[in-house]
């Protein structure tokens, strides 16, 4: 009789599987279950993650005060800027404004906040108390675009950009002629206005009663809305100078008294004068007359005398005619210049060229030049060839 095995059923393998399977499941679960436990557990917050929180809120506080004071320094840098160094808004012609004496910084950041040119007075003032420029130069001055407060504010204390007006005052000019010119001038701040003579001499502070001869003929710059006294003190000043010196240097035996007298010397060979190298023959004629006490027998004095009634035309009844001034029927010089003598008139009468003439003519020719004689028969053939040539150029 045979041994039979048991056998075993089908399904055992599989059972015995998924026991394994279960048995290493419930394993796994038992495994993974402290560690999802250890997670739910509530952290602990120590000292040192609350200092390092802190930090954090202090370093980007930090960041954000320093980005807010870059934003302010910038923002205040760019106002400063604009308010100091960028181009004022003025008309494209460019911006004019006069200085009187005595003005200060202050009444020139109202004029230029008047005229709307200020971006900020308050900047502008603070700018001149920190960097106080020199005294106002004062005047007339244009300022063009573009220009900066500071830069206008600088220009102002040099003198820079002044308007300059111009000046020419012809030799042999009267002092009548003279007043007339500068009142014309629009440019010539008006103050004497209805002055007379006498006034206007006491406000510059001349101590001679008679204007004529003292005020030097030349070419002169001034600024813009100067008055006219002070054109005049200029000219004034200007001949004083030239006199005094030439006084000092003045040829030996000359004869004149007074510088006063030179003046009116050199007055007289102004007007005699159409060629400038003959200044000093011609003044040299006069002192000759002058010292053998023969009449200068000038035609220019004897119009002067006669003032307004001077037509242009000079006759023979005007030559006999008394005037202070008609060097005919006077012996020596006159009482006063006659016109304004230039600087060379004035060296010429106080430095005249040794000669042996009295008398000249104009040679009639156009050249301005004249022929001198040492006695009066050669003076009248010169008259003659005078008279000839004329006729010759109608």
């Amino acid at each position: 009789m045979s041994e039979q095995v048991p056998k075993t059923p089908r399904n055992s393998k599989t059972k015995s599987s998924e026991t394994q399977t279960k048995a290493r499941s419930n394993s796994s679960k038992s495994r993974t279950k402290p560690t999802q436990q250890a997670e739910k557990k509530p952290r602990v917050t120590t000292k040192k993650t609350i200092s390092q929180k802190n930090n954090t809120v202090k370093k980007n506080y930090l960041k954000v005060v320093f980005a807010s004071l870059i934003v302010v320094i910038l923002a205040v840098s760019l106002w400063l800027y604009q308010g100091l160094f960028s181009a004022l808004a003025m008309p494209s012609t460019g911006y004019k404004i006069s200085i009187e004496k005595g003005s200060s910084y202050s009444q020139v950041l109202e004029q230029l906040e008047k005229d709307q040119l200020l971006p900020s007075a308050l900047l502008a003032k603070a700018y001149l108390k920190v960097n106080a420029p020199k005294n106002l130069q004062i005047g007339t001055y244009l300022f063009k675009q573009p220009i900066s407060l500071v830069r206008l504010l600088t220009q102002l204390s040099k003198g820079e950009g002044l308007v300059m007006t111009k000046i020419t005052v012809i030799e042999g000019t009267t002092f009548k002629q003279l007043r007339q010119q500068i009142e014309k001038n629009s440019e010539i701040k008006q103050t004497l206005l209805g002055k007379s003579d006498v006034e206007v001499l006491a406000m510059l502070g001349v101590p001679i009663q008679h204007p004529e001869g003292l005020f030097a003929p030349d070419t002169y710059i001034f600024a813009l809305d100067d008055t006219d006294l002070k054109v005049l003190k200029r000219l004034y000043q200007q001949q004083e100078k030239i006199l005094n010196k030439a006084w000092q240097n003045r040829a030996e035996n000359l004869p004149y008294k007074t510088p006063y007298e030179a003046l009116i010397m050199a007055s007289i060979v102004e007007k005699e004068t159409g060629a400038a190298a003959e200044r000093p023959l011609i003044a040299g004629v006069f002192i000759n007359r002058l010292r053998i006490g023969m009449r200068l027998q000038t035609d220019p004095t004897v119009i002067y005398g006669m003032g307004d009634n001077y037509n242009g035309n000079i006759r023979k009844s005007d030559l006999l005619t008394y005037t202070p001034y008609n060097t005919y029927k006077i012996n020596g010089l006159p009482p006063t210049p006659i016109a304004l003598p230039s600087k060379a008139a004035i060296e010429a009468a106080l430095q005249p060229a040794k000669t042996q003439a009295l008398y000249f003519v104009a040679k009639g020719d156009g050249s301005g030049e004249h022929t001198f004689s040492d006695s009066l028969a050669a003076h009248n053939q010169a008259v003659a060839d005078y008279l000839q040539t004329r006729r010759e150029r109608r």
